[in-house]
C-alpha cells in the first residue's frame, strides 16, 4: 500500500479519493527531528508552507529507500531543498496555480483595508470611539500599483488591480520583460513611483531581505507596502522605522520570518494589517490544492 504523510493537512474531498482508491493518508505534523525519522515510513510527502523539507530529512528518507515523491501544496517551494531531492531521485512538485486567485484576492482585500483604515477602525470602534476624522481614506482607482516579481499570483493581482481603474507597473528578478499588458521596470523605479507596492516572489534559502531600509527609503512618501509572499523578503524592523517616521502610510503583512509571528513591534504597530498566513486559505483554493495534489499522485503511482 502506497502511504501518503500531509503533514501539514489536506482537503477532506482528497483525502477520501485517495483512500477509495487503497492509499493510507496520514495528516499529521511533525518537527524536523521527529520528520526525519517519520518520513522513513512514508511514499509521499505532502506539505505546504509550515513544514521544512531540507537535507537532513531528504538524507534520512534515502537513507530507507521508501520516499519518492515530495508535493509542495501550492506555489513557492523554498520550503523544500529541491534541487538536492531532485539530484537524488526524488520528484519534487507543486500546484501552482491552484491558489494564485486567494491570494491575489488577499491581497487586494489588504490593500482596501489599508486606504480605508478598515483593519484599525474595526478595533477602536469595538473600544467604544468614534475616530471619524482619523480615517479620511484613498480612492484605490488610479493610484500606481507596483508588483515585485510577475508570476501566477501577481498576474491575478494585476487583473484586479487593473480592474479597479490602477495602474501596474512590475519588476522581476530576472530582468526579463514578459509578453503582459504592463510596463517593467527596475526595482528602484517600481519603489519610486508604487503608491502601493505589493511582494509576490519566493525568497531563496537564507537569502537576505529584499526589501532593506536602504530600499524601502526609496518608496514613494505616503506609500503602502503588501506582502502576502515571505516574511523574509522584507527587513521587519526597517519596515517599522518607515511607518514610525511617517514615510510609509501602513503596511499589510500576511507572512512572517517566524510563524507563528512573536515580533511585539509588528504585532502592536497601528499602521499595519495583519493576517496569519491565510492567502490560500479559502474553500475553493484547498479543494483545488487537494485536486491537483491528488492527480499528482496517481501519475506516479496509479
Amino acid at each position: 500500500m502506497v502511504r501518503v504523510l500531509a503533514s501539514d493537512g489536506m482537503d477532506k474531498s482528497a483525502v477520501k479519493v485517495l483512500e477509495d482508491a487503497g492509499y493510507e493518508v496520514v495528516q499529521q505534523f511533525y518537527e524536523a527531528e521527529e520528520l526525519k525519522e517519520k518520513v522513513k515510513e512514508f511514499d509521499v510527502l505532502v506539505v505546504r508552507s509550515a513544514t521544512k523539507v531540507r537535507e537532513p530529512v531528504i538524507d534520512s528518507a534515502l537513507e530507507a529507500g521508501r520516499l519518492k515523491l515530495i508535493i509542495r501544496g501550492g506555489v513557492g517551494m523554498d520550503n523544500i531543498d529541491v534541487a538536492y531531492a531532485r539530484e537524488r531521485g526524488i520528484t519534487v512538485s507543486n500546484t501552482p496555480t491552484a491558489s494564485s486567485a486567494s491570494v491575489a484576492e488577499l491581497a487586494i482585500a489588504h490593500m482596501f483595508s489599508l486606504a480605508r483604515f478598515l483593519y484599525i477602525s474595526n478595533v477602536t470602534m469595538r473600544e467604544g470611539k468614534w475616530e471619524k476624522k482619523a480615517y479620511k481614506g484613498t480612492e484605490l482607482c488610479g493610484k500606481t500599483l507596483g508588483l515585485i516579481g510577475m508570476g501566477r499570483i501577481a498576474q491575478e493581482t494585476a487583473s484586479r488591480a487593473k480592474a479597479l481603474g490602477m495602474n501596474v507597473i512590475y519588476t522581476n528578478r530576472s530582468g526579463a520583460k514578459a509578453d503582459l499588458p504592463y510596463e517593467w521596470k527596475s526595482l528602484d523605479d517600481v519603489l519610486k513611483e508604487s503608491d502601493y507596492v505589493s511582494l509576490h516572489m519566493p525568497a531563496a534559502k537564507d537569502s537576505p531581505a529584499l526589501l532593506t531600509a536602504e530600499k524601502l527609503a526609496i518608496m514613494k512618501d505616503g506609500a503602502f507596502l503588501i506582502n502576502t509572499a515571505r516574511g523574509i523578503l522584507v527587513d521587519s524592523a526597517a519596515l517599522c522605522d518607515a511607518l514610525d517616521s511617517g514615510h510609509l502610510a501602513g503596511a499589510a503583512i500576511d507572512v512572517y520570518t517566524e510563524e507563528p509571528c512573536k515580533d511585539e513591534r509588528l504585532l502592536h504597530h497601528p499602521k499595519i494589517s495583519m493576517t496569519p498566513h491565510i492567502g490560500a486559505s479559502t474553500k475553493e483554493a484547498q479543494k483545488r490544492i487537494g485536486e491537483e495534489t491528488v492527480r499528482i499522485i496517481r501519475e506516479m503511482f496509479g
